[in-house]
């Protein structure tokens, strides 16, 4: 079995702004993949090259990057031109997915339920947008993750840091509604009519801050998994979790975020379609508690690697 799979490139690394949690998912992908006899090999896109990639002579490839030219369409672009299969979502889903103002304007138009919000640029009005969501509120930089350049604020002065501090990241902002409540999140595997939800995960931070110390380096933060939840919840938020998914055209993997507010109401945050996998990640816990281990799910994820575009046939 393990043989099928040919040599297997694990492109990690990468140069955005989540470099260094890449590098701890791809390790763990490639080292899981190996104890199960796959000719695995880890690839920086950080410090190599696509003629290099191309060189490297993989088969197929697992994408454990996040963030820019890793999770937002750009690398699986060049890999459909390279016709090399890979894991995930393909470049219009990948794309979409990684730009939140995007993101909700599909799940809108598509009737799932997402905070309201407001595209904020230098020219903005802090004051219409206090109004139109009120306080407090979430900025944040729409095309980052691992919670990067968040922030909650209170006030409007609050409000004004928050914006420059999401705009040291992207030209665009997204201020959005704040939904007090419970933090969940669901991973997904498969495509299409096949894609289903593992078991949601309740995410417990000290003090309500699930920052990028919190996520990734501290031991405070608890996880519950799966989350203690009616059961007639769990299907709605499984349910909330493949539409969405499908919505945005995601394949082979991905993790949709909610909020559950005080009334019990889920709503949607984002769409991650290249996860973390490190030792404190979330779809390896959603798949341990559907059975499965960490290195059968990066077989599972790998075992789905294609490319997305059909070639044309000769004239």
């Amino acid at each position: 079995m393990s043989s099928n799979f040919g040599r297997v490139g694990v492109l990690y690394g990468g140069r955005s702004a989540e470099r260094e949690v890449s590098l701890m998912s791809g390790q763990g992908v490639h080292d899981a993949l190996r104890s199960q006899g796959i000719d695995a090999h880890l690839f920086d896109t950080g410090r190599y090259t696509l003629v290099d990639l191309i060189n490297a002579g993989f088969d197929r490839v697992f994408i454990a990057l996040h963030g820019r030219y890793g999770e937002d369409g750009t690398l699986q672009g060049a890999l459909e031109l390279l016709r090399l299969p890979y894991t995930g979502s393909g470049t219009l889903a990948s794309s979409l997915a990684m730009n939140k103002i995007m993101t909700k304007k599909v799940w809108l138009q598509q009737g799932l339920p997402t905070p309201a919000y407001m595209s904020m640029d230098a020219r903005t009005s802090i004051d219409e947008v206090i109004a139109a969501l009120g306080l407090p509120l979430v900025v944040k930089p729409p095309h980052e993750g691992s919670t990067l350049g968040i922030t909650k604020a209170t006030t409007r002065e609050e409000v004004a840091a928050a914006y420059r501090l999401a705009a040291s990241y992207d030209d665009e902002v997204l201020a959005e509604q704040f939904i007090k409540g419970r933090e969940l999140t669901v991973p997904i595997l498969g495509s299409g009519p096949a894609a289903r939800a593992l078991p949601a995960i309740e995410i417990v931070a000290p003090g309500g801050n699930y920052d990028y110390e919190h996520k990734y380096i501290s031991d405070e933060t608890q996880y519950i998994c799966p989350a203690a939840l009616a059961p007639a919840l769990a299907a709605e938020l499984a349910r909330l979790s493949e539409q969405a998914y499908r919505a945005l055209g995601c394949e082979g993997w991905g993790r949709a975020d909610f909020m559950l507010d005080e009334s019990g109401k889920p709503w949607l945050l984002e769409m991650n379609t290249s996860p973390g996998m490190t030792s404190h990640s979330l779809v390896p816990m959603g798949a341990k508690a559907a059975g499965m281990s960490y290195a059968e799910l990066c077989v599972e994820i790998l075992s789905t690697a294609s490319c997305k575009v059909r070639s044309a046939s000769a004239a």
